[in-house]
């Protein structure tokens, strides 16, 4: 039983404890490190790929990147680009030698090691929704993001075992004055999860500041945190053909210290790319790959992923849209060409809907299972997105979580087994013509484990579930998300570890935090 990966573990602050039965809020699926067994969907024949490549390359030669960060485009003037103002043009065997250096495969290490994550070849981590300005439940309706409902979803990233890394802010919390908006979240962040964080590349002081407090919340040395990844930022160009002055500044900080840097062009087709599919991919592939390169040639072997964002408009609206065809097989073409690449891959799991229903979910489950195909490592927003990323919602969260927890049944090579026992020979010539297997030997040793157990989905039929309320998918989430909060247990941290965050914290408040524009 000990290793039977469907044994249902409780979440929060004790992962992995066995509690008595009906003491959790959802009896849920251990933690673990997903592997993705399935060959990937590659829409693209060999000569497509290198036709992208081909394309990706041409832009960087002769159109090139704007890089509006002065150190950067000295960096790369030494590297022998050509720099012209603030563009920076580079050639083909400049960009190959440089992506050369990348690791296709890095673990990163939070302060509890027993969360430590997998970045690369067939393993595939899930984030929490990172961003959104705005949080929506059954109860408040659509509301500008606060302290206490960042809070609540730093709760659920810890407690579903499903969600392995804390993300950005899954919701902004705009009560907290925006100097000090970032000490206050990752120390709540650090002491209410003990999983993977992120630092947000908005100015070196914040960059800073996050590296130092992941740093005094594992009890690490500096050489023991720069020894390894520890935790990581995801930067995004801004598109068409350029990378801002904060976000280079915060990938370059990080990248001398060892830590991951994830490049994650959005590049929506119609409006920051062209219309179609392949342009859209090509561009956003030159964008990521510029970045690449400045980080190789500052600290060679540096980890670093390449992220898609790649999906379409509205052409009546302009509006984003989210989850679908065009974004699925962008998706998987970019897939192709990053494994072309050998880096790890970033994707998201997204969608447009405003409220958590049907749309919501069939956008959001295009959105993962083509991160499926494209043989994805890191999925962003993988729980809780709504409105193209303006709402956080946590019903949404756990239904996501529910479809999280299938891809990893998915996964299992219990669904796909073909021994001799999986086969069954010996139950079907028991059972005969005609009979049933409820009853047989074969299937009392195995109903337990045998399929996967829903923690919000109702199976049940239309009477049953009448009977017992006509509950609808949203408020049974909704329910869960109200018995997660009263039950939460934060992870045990060490004493003197949490102090020297709380006095670091203090110390930098009374600095004055980070500037601000206003």
């Amino acid at each position: 039983m000990a290793d039977d990966p469907n044994r249902r573990k409780r979440a929060g602050g004790r992962a992995g404890m066995k509690v008595r039965a009906g003491t959790a809020a959802v009896d849920q699926m251990p933690w673990r490190i997903p592997v993705n067994p399935d060959k990937p969907t590659e829409p693209l024949d060999a000569d497509g790929v290198q036709r992208i490549h081909k394309i990706a390359m041409r832009i960087l030669r002769d159109i090139g990147i704007e890089f509006l960060n002065p150190e950067a485009l000295e960096i790369m003037r030494k590297a022998g680009c050509i720099i012209n103002g603030t563009n920076v043009r580079m050639d083909e065997d400049f960009v190959m030698e440089m992506v050369g250096r990348a690791p296709s495969t890095f673990t990163i290490t939070p302060r509890n090691p027993e969360r430590e994550v997998i970045m690369g070849g067939n393993h595939m981590l899930f984030v929490n929704v990172s961003s959104p300005p705005n949080s929506w439940d059954l109860e408040r309706g659509k509301r500008t993001g606060d302290f206490e409902t960042f809070k609540d979803f730093m709760k659920l990233t810890q407690y579903f075992n499903c969600i392995h890394i804390a993300g950005g802010y899954p919701v902004e919390p705009v009560d907290i004055h925006a100097s000090v908006r970032h000490l206050d979240c990752l120390y709540e962040k650090l002491t209410l999860t003990d999983k993977v964080c992120h630092a947000y590349s908005l100015g070196a002081e914040r960059v800073e500041d996050v590296m130092e407090m992941v740093r005094i919340a594992g009890g690490l040395t500096e050489e023991e945190f720069q020894a390894k990844p520890r935790m990581y930022t995801n930067i995004n160009s801004v598109s068409p053909l350029k990378h801002d002055y904060p976000m280079l500044d915060g990938a370059m900080r990080l990248a001398r210290r060892g830590q991951p840097v994830v490049i994650t062009p959005f590049t929506l087709a119609g409006a920051m790319a062209p219309v179609t599919m392949s342009g859209a991919v090509a561009l956003s592939i030159a964008e990521a790959l510029a970045a690449v390169a400045l980080l190789q040639y500052i600290n060679p072997g540096c980890p670093v992923a390449i992220g898609t964002f790649t999906s379409n408009v509205d052409m009546k609206s302009g509006a984003p849209a989210f989850g679908t065809p065009e974004y699925m097989r962008a998706t998987q073409m970019t897939g192709q060409l990053v494994r072309f690449y050998g880096v790890p891959m970033r994707a998201s799991g997204v969608c447009a809907a405003n409220v958590p229903d049907g749309q919501a979910m069939w956008e959001t489950s295009n959105s993962l299972w083509s991160a499926v195909q494209s043989q994805t490592n890191m999925v962003y927003h993988a729980a809780g997105w709504l409105e193209g990323g303006l709402i956080a919602s946590p019903e949404k969260f756990i239904m996501d979580c529910e479809v999280l927890q299938m891809i990893q049944r998915y996964f299992e090579e219990a669904t796909f087994a073909t021994t001799e026992d999986d086969l069954a020979f010996d139950a079907i010539k028991e059972v005969g013509p005609g009979g049933h297997y409820f009853g047989i030997q074969h299937t009392q040793d195995r109903y337990q484990h045998a399929f996967y157990a829903p923690i919000a989905s109702d199976w049940r039929n239309y009477e049953a579930w009448q009977l017992d309320g006509s509950i609808w998918t949203v408020e049974r989430a909704h329910r869960i998300y109200k018995q997660i909060m009263a039950e939460f247990e934060p992870p045990a941290m060490n004493g003197d570890h949490q102090e020297d965050l709380r006095r670091f914290v203090a110390k930098r408040k009374q600095e004055g935090g980070a500037p601000t524009d206003f």
